[in-house]
């Protein structure tokens, strides 16, 4: 698929035993404390660098040494190839001291889409650590309409992209609703979820807020 091609059916191993993902997919990760996120993300990140995938992944937490260590002896060669790009919230998601929701998607249009249009990838798998949307910075008010926006997003290209939500952080109930609402799919303790509250964007942005 190209970046103005259709999403295909094609299904991909994500990394956890059973769990294949499909391009297009747009999957809300919950998890509870650091040795579970990494239940998640370190086979995920792994199966993409051995498949060759093009890999993203923005982190919060600042012990970026603990995943690099755990991705095995591949990583090396995949962050100086540029295969892997591994990137701190701030870079990413707050550049600028605040967060605005066109300059992160314009931040994964120029990831994921120089990837395949130039650099010939075949498939990207982006993840992002969200617990830096718990801080006070203006403009974190618009993280679920972000999350919704991602959803038109997602069909540009062959990519999945993959939000980590730390329960132990993430305790407003009505934000995890929101969360719900705006990923179509949800996985939790090891299982990927069909989310039967997702609301398409279109509908969703159209509610008064």
């Amino acid at each position: 698929m190209d970046g103005d091609g259709a999403v295909t059916d094609a299904s991909i191993t994500m990394g956890q035993p059973g769990v294949t993902i499909r391009p297009g997919d747009h999957i809300c990760a919950f998890y509870r404390g650091v040795v579970q996120r990494d239940d998640v993300l370190v086979p995920y990140l792994r199966e993409g660098i051995l498949a060759g995938d093009k890999c993203i992944c923005v982190m919060d937490d600042p012990d970026t040494e603990r995943v690099l260590g755990a991705l095995g002896p591949d990583v090396d060669r995949s962050l100086r190839s540029g295969q892997f790009d591994l990137m701190c919230s701030d870079t990413a998601y707050v550049p600028c001291g605040y967060f605005a929701v066109e300059e992160m998607l314009g931040f994964w249009e120029h990831g994921v889409g120089d990837a395949v249009r130039q650099a010939g990838y075949a498939f990207v798998r982006a993840v992002g650590e969200m617990t830096w949307a718990l801080r006070d910075l203006p403009g974190v008010e618009d993280l679920v309409t972000y999350e919704a926006r991602l959803n038109r997003f997602l069909p540009r290209y062959p990519q999945v992209i993959l939000c980590l939500y730390d329960l132990e952080r993430f305790t407003d109930g009505r934000v995890l609703m929101e969360l719900l609402r705006t990923h179509p799919q949800v996985l939790l303790s090891g299982q990927l979820l069909e989310n039967p509250w997702y609301t398409e964007p279109d509908d969703y942005l159209a509610e008064p807020r």
